[in-house]
């Protein structure tokens, strides 16, 4: 039930794989990277292999076996190996379904015209060393899987607006509180000095009220009184005295 297998830096016997049987006859990605490997000769029966990773071993040749064991390849890894002609990659013409073929730091890559070499060799390839024929780099990954990522990102912008708005929201209700307060303490205050007014007038129609039932000279006497003044009959008793 295995379909991805990673032996990534372990150690080959002698330069071959051991222990790799077609048992993992549902592997459709294997990655043997910098595992000294020096053939692929021992390589099992694989028909559902899509991608294989071989890079910064020591193959120079035998690429044959791949066409055998692993027809349906379609992404091929070579990257770091010993491969120098491009006759060598003559085999994997019968590879109908490859796609993509690396060949970084290859002594292949050093040659006149390398690229359109290889393109005329194997016409079934869309990339080479990440790029096609026209210099367009392959796509890091499968749209379909950005597709959902541009979903997710768009639902989380989505969510953000809410709670951006949400946000708006309680700041301007916070506001409103705000303005209503400063509003209710503005009538408070207000009434407050409607209220002392009041008062102070009352107390003064009182003090009117009482002189008026006054006698009128009591009155006058209590007014010349407020005002520091002496009562005239007064000053005339002191005359007489």
């Amino acid at each position: 039930q295995v379909k991805e297998l990673v032996l990534d830096n372990c150690r080959s016997d002698d330069g071959k794989i051991v222990g790799l049987s077609s048992d993992f006859e549902n592997l459709e990605f294997l990655s043997m990277i910098n595992i000294n490997l020096l053939s692929v000769s021992s390589l099992p029966k694989l028909n559902k292999l899509r991608k294989l990773e071989l890079s910064d071993n020591r193959i120079s040749g035998g690429l044959e076996v791949l066409a055998e064991r692993t027809p349906n390849l379609t992404h091929l890894n070579l990257s770091g190996n010993k491969i120098k002609d491009i006759n060598t990659l003559e085999p994997l013409k019968k590879l109908p379904n490859l796609r993509s073929l690396d060949l970084f730091n290859c002594e292949v890559t050093m040659l006149i015209n390398y690229r359109e070499s290889v393109f005329t060799l194997l016409p079934q390839l869309t990339y080479l060393d990440g790029f096609d024929a026209d210099d367009q780099e392959a796509p890091d990954s499968d749209p379909e899987a950005d597709g959902d990522a541009l979903e997710d990102e768009y639902e989380n912008g989505e969510d953000d607006d809410d709670e951006e708005d949400d946000l708006d929201e309680e700041v301007i209700d916070d506001e409103e509180d705000e303005d209503d307060d400063l509003e209710g303490e503005e009538e408070e205050d207000g009434v407050d000095d409607e209220e002392e007014d009041e008062e102070e007038d009352g107390e003064e129609d009182e003090e009117d009220e009482a002189d008026d039932d006054l006698p009128r000279g009591e009155k006058r006497k209590r007014n010349l009184e407020d005002e520091g003044e002496e009562d005239p009959e007064d000053e005339e008793d002191d005359e007489d005295d």
